[in-house]
């Protein structure tokens, strides 16, 4: 049996207070801690050891159905909130930026909730350390729920973006806790296939919400795409105040502050907003080679460098431990996942691209075009998750799913002028279930080769390095795109001339697709062919990293997947080592301490508590 146990202790006076949830086998019948009450352990008289069982449940079992159940809908919930606040608001931000007459926030109502959002990612797995999933998991219901209300009531752009970045936190914090959660509930064996089914969740979450952000806008009000958020988001915190049943430890909350690393929550955040800044003005609001873009990206890549340093040197409980990277095997699982990430986001954004330039489709068309990538990840994802919770297995799994990811990117450079929706559909299919057939493998290839007190600081740190992967892959392919371009515009002068040539000219490509069918016929052909060709070159460098990807790959080392749920450490001191942390010693004396007694009670005839 897994006791989950709370320890408090003294500590010396240059010491930060201890309150850690340490979860250890619980010893066999003749040494088990005797309980008493609602299950303290009694201390010495002097009370210098204070141990008293948390809030949670049994672990020495996966939960039942019905209790998974009961654990899965809330969190499911959660992922679609999150999902779908983030694609809602794109059919609706032109009647937004209309009501308020402010045409410059077009961009900053969706980059707001993204730069917080990612910015923020590796915070939350700290702060969920020190105390405990449930009180930050709601924490970040109650934030996206404020942020929602700041939106659906706001009366000037500036407080729409305000109420977007709040957004975004929230946002943020769910979806890593809602990861965290899984992985605290469910062995690594079984945790593939719950994190999968969020992943479906998410998906479909994603592909629903332009369609619901559309029907809001035209039948009621664009506002209602925050409004929606607040019943939901009041179900899902009822629900998991009332029975979501996780250890939390009893961490005084100055104790707790204390224990923050607050030089390196600063600098990554501050890092992470300069580098994302950086990488959204430039080619948009200022010129690559502007003196705002580039000190934006270089001094956004210093704070970076010396968050790590901190990190590395200085942090007590760092924010992103260095020691996951410390194996090639990890290292690379974390480089695997940002790659399969990377390429993912960049055919999920150009695709569409592919379709309005190339194949002459409208907006909704492209969108339509992009399910079978989405419906394969999902399905791919789901059937990954069971093959590995049944087998054990994962290895084998992101071999082959790299390449049927580097054939399905390697395919779309056969992709023809001519629409072909079955040539275009089919390699879809192929790249989604490479995909989707490594979303789960290498968190699972992380995780088990790292201690459970890291399991938070995994997941946080694998959302960091997606959502920064996504942004970059955005931002790469769209140079390309744009340096393309800008070479095919002496070939388009030449046959359309300078005057229609120049609405498709590097960055004005993108902008310009609209243009395209206002052009004589001859003249269109021209101009697709262009963006073709362009596009072409753009995906060579996502098989490129898809093929990297693979490489990477050769480095991930298998481990064995407990079927059963693992140890954990919560609280001040869960950032240190073994050999380091004193709770676990002051555990064990109070073990023994419990164990003396029980054998008094023995030698008195009293029948002790188990």
């Amino acid at each position: 049996m897994i006791r989950w146990t709370t320890v408090r202790s003294s500590t010396p006076s240059n010491a930060p207070p201890v309150a850690a949830t340490v979860i250890e086998p619980e010893p066999g019948r003749d040494a088990s801690l005797e309980t008493t009450g609602m299950g303290s352990v009694e201390p010495p008289g002097d009370g210098a050891i204070d141990s008293q069982d948390s809030n949670g449940p049994d672990t020495s079992q996966q939960p039942a159905r019905a209790a998974a159940a009961l654990i899965m809908v809330p969190l499911c919930l959660s992922v679609a909130m999150s999902a779908l606040d983030l694609t809602i608001v794109t059919p609706a931000i032109p009647a937004m930026v209309a009501a308020f007459q402010a045409e410059s926030g077009y961009v900053w109502i969706g980059s707001a909730f993204i730069l917080a959002s990612t910015a923020s990612t590796p915070v939350w797995g700290s702060v969920a350390d020190i105390w405990g999933r449930k009180p930050i998991m709601l924490i970040s219901v109650a934030i996206f729920m404020v942020g929602s209300l700041l939106c659906a009531l706001a009366r000037d752009i500036d407080a729409l973006v305000a109420g977007r970045v709040v957004q975004g936190l929230g946002a943020s914090g769910m979806g890593i806790m809602v990861n965290v959660i899984i992985c605290d509930t469910f062995s690594l064996r079984d945790r593939g296939l719950y994190l999968a089914i969020t992943s479906i969740v998410w998906a479909i979450a994603s592909a629903v919400g332009p369609v619901v952000g559309g029907i809001f806008t035209t039948t009621l009000t664009w506002r209602w795409c925050f409004w929606i958020n607040l019943p939901i988001g009041g179900l899902v915190f009822a629900v998991l105040l009332l029975y979501l049943k996780v250890p939390t430890p009893n961490t005084p909350i100055l104790a707790g502050l204390k224990a923050i690393d607050w030089a390196g929550s600063v600098l990554i955040v501050g890092g992470a907003l300069m580098v994302l800044l950086g990488l959204d003005f430039g080619g948009v609001t200022y010129p690559w080679s502007s003196a705002t873009t580039t000190s934006l990206l270089v001094f956004g890549v210093f704070v970076v460098a010396i968050f790590l340093v901190v990190e590395w040197k200085f942090a007590a409980n760092p924010v992103m431990p260095l020691r996951l990277f410390s194996t090639p095997s990890t290292a690379a699982a974390y480089a695997v996942f940002a790659c399969n990430f990377y390429v993912f986001i960049g055919l999920a954004y150009y695709l569409p691209l592919y379709s309005q330039s190339v194949l002459a489709a409208n907006a909704l068309t492209s969108g339509v075009h992009l399910i079978p990538l989405i419906v394969a990840c999902s399905l791919a994802a789901a059937c990954t998750g069971a093959f590995i919770q049944r087998t054990g297995i994962y290895l084998p799994v992101m071999y082959v799913s790299h390449v049927m990811l580097a054939l399905g990117t390697g395919l779309f450079m056969d992709l023809q002028v001519e629409a072909s929706l079955t040539r275009l559909f089919a390699f879809e299919i192929i790249a989604g279930i490479g995909v989707g057939m490594n979303i789960e493998p290498p968190m699972l290839a992380a995780q088990a080769a790292t201690p459970a007190r890291d399991t938070a600081a995994v997941v946080a740190t694998m959302g960091y390095l997606r959502s920064i992967a996504n942004a970059v892959s955005i931002v790469v392919g769209g140079v390309i795109f744009q340096h393309q371009m800008d070479g095919a515009y002496p070939g388009l002068v030449a046959l359309i001339g300078e005057q229609s040539a120049s609405h498709f000219r590097g960055s004005k490509a993108v902008a310009s697709l609209d243009f395209i069918s206002g052009l004589p016929a001859n003249h269109q052909g021209f101009v697709r062919l262009a963006y073709f060709d362009a596009l072409k070159k753009m995906w060579i460098m996502y098989l490129a990293f898809a093929g990297l990807s693979l490489f990477l790959n050769l480095f991930v080392r298998s481990h064995h997947l407990s079927t059963e749920r693992e140890d954990l450490v919560l609280g001040v001191n869960r950032g240190m080592t073994p050999a380091q942390e004193p709770v676990r010693t002051r555990d064990r004396v109070s073990v023994e301490l419990v164990n003396r007694r029980r054998r008094s009670s023995h030698r008195s005839g009293e029948h002790p508590s188990i």
